[in-house]
């Protein structure tokens, strides 16, 4: 299977929410207290306007059908004297029938040489342990790094992409964009959903 990764377009824009939301749709979400509809579809809509990167966007293509994509945004880590620019990354969303076929790695591979040209020192995130170090990243701790509880846990991960650019920052926090946030958008996520689904 070729899988072509390319820079998205606004003329991706539908197509990319409709495969973020499928990805995404899998049973046991409001089970585990998670927002009733897929969130991150709204997520990657809000994100082009504010926080996101745009020139870390990218969509993968198979047979000229686009089955994936992944976006960075700003985040920053912040300690008493400093704040640190670093990115994130996410969603990052396949559709099913692509999954574990290489169509993610060539997108998160993509996504950090492209970050590294760009001049960006760090990627922080929250995923699965389980499935991140092979691309190099490890857990936020080792960069003596917390989420902005002041937590560390194996899914929150980070990759200095530029040596030692987190050195200084022993003991910080780490803070992504509020639209991560389910609980604070709830309300938006629903009614955007509404619209979403009128148009398709």
């Amino acid at each position: 299977m070729n899988i072509f990764i390319r820079n998205e377009e606004e003329k991706d824009y539908c197509r990319v929410e409709e495969i973020t939301k499928i990805a995404f749709s899998y049973p046991g979400r409001i089970e585990r207290g998670q927002i009733g509809c897929p969130f991150e579809h709204w997520m990657v809509h809000e994100l082009r306007k504010r926080d996101g990167i745009l020139s870390l966007s990218f969509v993968a293509e198979v047979d000229g059908i686009i089955v994936g994509h992944i976006i960075c945004s700003k985040a920053v880590v912040r300690t008493a004297c400093e704040s640190l620019p670093v990115l994130n990354f996410g969603p990052l969303s396949v559709l099913p029938e692509y999954q574990r076929k290489g169509v993610g790695a060539s997108l998160i591979n993509t996504m950090i040489e492209k970050a590294k040209l760009l001049g960006y020192g760090a990627i922080l995130f929250f995923g699965r342990p389980e499935y991140y170090p092979q691309f190099g990243f490890e857990e936020a701790a080792i960069f003596g790094i917390s989420d902005c509880d002041g937590y560390n846990y194996p899914a929150f991960m980070g990759m200095e992409l530029i040596p030692q650019y987190l050195s200084n920052v022993c003991g910080g926090k780490y803070y992504e964009s509020n639209i991560f946030n389910d609980e604070l958008n709830r309300e938006k996520v629903k009614a955007f959903d509404k619209i979403f689904t009128q148009t398709k």
